[in-house]
């Protein structure tokens, strides 16, 4: 899906920039309009332009949106106006960019504007998900209980996403630990031996010398190295920013061994808690897929809940869009259609959201127990061959002093 950059006029006239995935320049404009502003201009983001607009540093935390939603609950329940709870809340909270959204939202809240559209014009701060719900808890009346459970929505989220980069940074603290230690050896110890090898009249094993060549290239050759990692890194990105190469490579990471389980995992996860978070506060079941659908890092599992929506507006049951996409595990599917044949489907959605919590992290320690052993024995090889190819002509030199 093709990603988009806009720039458009809110309600009280202040420019807003940002960018969106859509199926084309109208599906934004509608967006767009639905959020309330006016787009002044929209264009379709290149390859190399694509991560352009990402506000660095802006982001709140999951964390953080939990203490706020959290404590706003515990003041509002305390009998404190709102607009006192607002000012309470912005003095203790440390977040700086969530301070300064908290101040904007009570800048406008004294103009006489809504909670829910006034955290709209912060809305890369609060997730629309979030301002959904405050809506929806304005419109019912019952706002302290938007909050409650978004304030539990973004702890299961905080914990999910703890889980998930637990599986991922050890890992990759080990790659870079043994790369580390093979750069070591082989721009600092190795040479060493060059030299002291290189005053005595001893034949060097051929994979001595494979291991010294290699070091004596490293040395004058590093620069090679970072450009071709950068290089990659670079290439990576502008595939992944194509249509065609993030499918691709979407498609590869539900494939890939022990962590295509995991990714699969995680997106039914967060289905699940979305839905179910935002079919208990009364919003519809089409505005909920899509506020899903936004939230999921795969694109596969993107489509599939664009999809859904679609049939679901024709008067489709949602299950059945479900199972026709055939990246949903049966469990979700069927769960989903339990919830719909008795009526209940946002406490079957919750049900389902704990279950894949829990499978989400079974399948995080059953990546880490299969990847901590190959991870030492891949270290173990690389140092091993090392220290072979030092102890070698060690070795030729002693055998040739006992023939003498």
């Amino acid at each position: 899906m093709p990603g988009y950059s806009y720039v458009a006029i809110d309600k009280k006239g202040k420019e807003k920039k940002g960018s969106m995935e859509a199926e084309s320049r109208e599906k934004v404009t509608d967006a767009l309009k639905a959020d309330g502003l006016i787009p002044v201009s929209i264009t379709e983001q290149g390859a190399l332009n694509r991560d352009l607009n990402i506000s660095f540093g802006k982001k709140v935390k999951p964390r953080d949106l939990s203490v706020f939603s959290r404590q706003f609950v515990s003041i509002m329940q305390a009998g404190v106006p709102m607009k006192e709870a607002l000012e309470m809340l912005g003095e203790q909270t440390e977040n700086k960019n969530l301070k300064s959204a908290i101040a904007n939202v009570l800048a406008n809240i004294e103009k006489g504007n809504t909670l829910a559209d006034s955290m709209r014009g912060e809305s890369d701060i609060f997730p629309p998900m979030l301002i959904n719900m405050v809506e929806a808890g304005e419109s019912s009346g019952n706002l302290e209980m938007s909050f409650s459970r978004m304030a539990t929505h973004f702890e299961k989220e905080a914990k999910l996403k703890a889980t998930i980069r637990k599986a991922t940074i050890y890992p990759i603290f080990l790659v870079i630990a043994a790369i580390g230690v093979v750069l070591v050896m082989l721009l600092y110890v190795i040479p060493i031996f060059i030299d002291m090898f290189a005053d005595l009249d001893v034949e060097m094993p051929a994979f001595t010398m494979a291991i010294m060549n290699a070091s004596k290239w490293t040395g004058t050759h590093w620069y090679i190295i970072l450009l071709a990692v950068l290089g990659i890194t670079a290439l990576y990105r502008i595939i992944y920013n194509t249509t065609q190469g993030r499918y691709a490579i979407d498609k590869v990471k539900m494939k890939i061994p022990l962590f295509g389980k995991l990714t699969v995992k995680t997106a039914c996860a967060q289905f699940a808690r979305t839905t179910s978070t935002l079919l208990a506060a009364g919003i519809p079941t089409i505005e909920c897929l899509e506020t899903a659908s936004k939230l999921m890092k795969n694109i596969y599992f993107k489509d599939a809940l664009m999809d859904a929506r679609e049939e679901v507006m024709k008067g489709i049951p949602l299950s059945e869009p479900l199972q026709a996409s055939g990246i949903f595990p049966p469990m979700v599917y069927h769960m989903t259609g339990i919830g719909e044949e008795t009526g209940n489907i946002e406490d079957m959605l919750e049900k389902l959201a704990d279950y894949y919590d829990e499978e989400v992290e079974i399948a995080t320690q059953s990546v880490l127990a299969a990847m901590e052993p190959m991870i030492i024995i891949f270290m173990a090889v690389l140092i091993g061959a090392l220290v072979i190819a030092v102890i070698m002509p060690i070795g030729t030199m002693y055998e040739g002093l006992d023939n003498l």
